[in-house]
């Protein structure tokens, strides 16, 4: 009885199957026309765990979900926002956005105006298998704790200039979150972390972007098994702590695959960076960081490392065929074996008598006449002379000579074997 009243109240076609009987609690699977005021019409009097498919067509946006309800476009259904605000908007927890192409947001970086909005009320809310496309920020977390984000496809506003579109998924003070298998390009950043913890990125795949993660303020986060391509900087880790970051891919990112700033204690470990721009790992005022089995190849810098950074460990990476090894500047000597276990360098030239797998001689990236083409780039006209050649024959004979910095006392004398990641979803 219940169950017909609620369906003669409608007064538009629509269709109501019982899922769980007719008591009070009962949940409704309805079919939404695409038709003109029908899906507001019918979320208005949803119930929650009400299930609302939406035909296939356009839906009229920007809508509002404050209950507890699924929208499920079955991946032919699309809702058209008015080009002003967010084409969705979730105010409760619990609710699920499924199936749907979403697009027509606002442009405004004062309100985040996003595909899909998850305020600080939607606890729990899951966005999955959604096409969200042109609008100004994909998906914005804004609060909202144990969020789900999987499996969408999110591209961004391709006729603005890139540091005038939002981000693919922006995340704010919303710990725990996952997300998971999205695809993201032409955004801004593809995830932009601020003042959020614990929260976990993986499997997912970054094109086209500034950053592919920029990672500010958070602890405790995962970022693993994703695939930053052709991006500016692959993941930019900046102020926060005891990050675990592993198994990515950062394949021709033009400037750095992979940055530190003012990040601590975090553990990176399994990650891949190949063909950057200009460095595979920039460390700035980074310490108390494990850095183990990464590869590291055809960069013109291999780590740069500088500002302070220090107690850091170095194991198992393997640098390969980058122009210069690791550019420090500094007076300390730093040993980057842990263990009695070095890390893997291309351009080592040396035995290994015993067969233990590590070199019979230590590995020094760096010498003097670095450190001079570092503070004077100009010297760079004096590289073939006699002079420096001699410099650099005298340093190899007589260690005592060479000034601080990085020597590796057991260098290894094959690259570790290394884990690929499966990334990139949604075509």
């Amino acid at each position: 009885m219940q169950c017909a009243l609620r369906i003669l109240a409608r007064g538009i076609a629509s269709v109501c199957t019982v899922v769980a009987g007719c008591g009070p609690l009962a949940a409704a699977d309805w079919t939404v026309p695409a038709r003109e005021g029908a899906l507001q019409q019918i979320l208005q009097d949803a119930q929650a765990g009400d299930i609302l498919r939406l035909a296939p067509g356009d839906h009229a946006g920007p809508l509002t979900v404050d209950r507890p309800v699924t929208l499920d476009g079955g991946g032919k259904a699309r809702i058209v926002g008015n080009g002003e605000g967010s084409v969705i908007t979730v105010t409760v927890p619990g609710a699920t956005i499924q199936g749907l192409t979403l697009t027509g947001s606002g442009l405004s970086h004062e309100t985040l105006d996003a595909g899909v909005k998850l305020t600080k009320k939607a606890h729990g809310a899951v966005v999955r298998n959604n096409r969200i496309i042109d609008n100004l920020t994909g998906v914005d977390v804004h609060g909202a704790r144990n969020a789900i984000v999987s499996n969408n496809l999110i591209e961004g506003r391709r006729d603005l200039r890139r540091n005038e579109r939002g981000n693919g998924i922006y995340v704010w003070n919303a710990p725990d979150l996952l997300a998971e298998f999205n695809t993201i390009r032409f955004g801004r950043d593809g995830v932009f972390v601020n003042t959020s913890h614990r929260d976990t990125f993986r499997g997912n795949l970054f094109e086209e972007l500034r950053f592919a993660v920029h990672y500010m303020h958070g602890n405790s986060g995962v970022i693993e098994d994703n695939v930053s391509k052709g991006n500016d900087i692959g993941y930019a880790l900046m102020f926060s702590d005891r990050l675990t970051v592993r198994n990515n891919v950062s394949i021709g990112d033009r400037n750095h695959g992979l940055m530190l700033n003012y990040a601590n204690r975090a553990r990176i470990s399994g990650n891949l960076v190949s063909g950057g721009g200009e460095k595979c790992l920039f460390m700035y005022n980074a310490n108390k960081n494990s850095v183990s089995d990464n590869h590291f190849e055809g960069c013109p810098i291999g780590i740069h490392f500088t500002a302070g950074s220090a107690r850091n460990t170095f194991q198992g990476n393997a640098f390969v065929r980058n122009r210069t090894q690791v550019k420090y500047v500094g007076s300390r000597m730093l040993d980057w074996s842990t263990d009695g276990r070095g890390n893997y360098w291309s351009d080592h030239a040396a035995f290994d008598m015993n067969g233990d797998g590590l070199a019979d001689t230590a590995y020094r990236p760096n010498d003097m006449v670095d450190q001079v083409l570092w503070t004077q780039p100009s010297a760079k006209l004096l590289i073939g002379s006699p002079a420096v050649q001699l410099l650099r024959w005298t340093q190899s004979q007589f260690p005592a000579l060479l000034p601080g910095g990085i020597v590796d006392n057991a260098p290894l004398m094959h690259p570790p074997v290394r884990h690929t990641p499966n990334a990139g979803v949604q075509g």
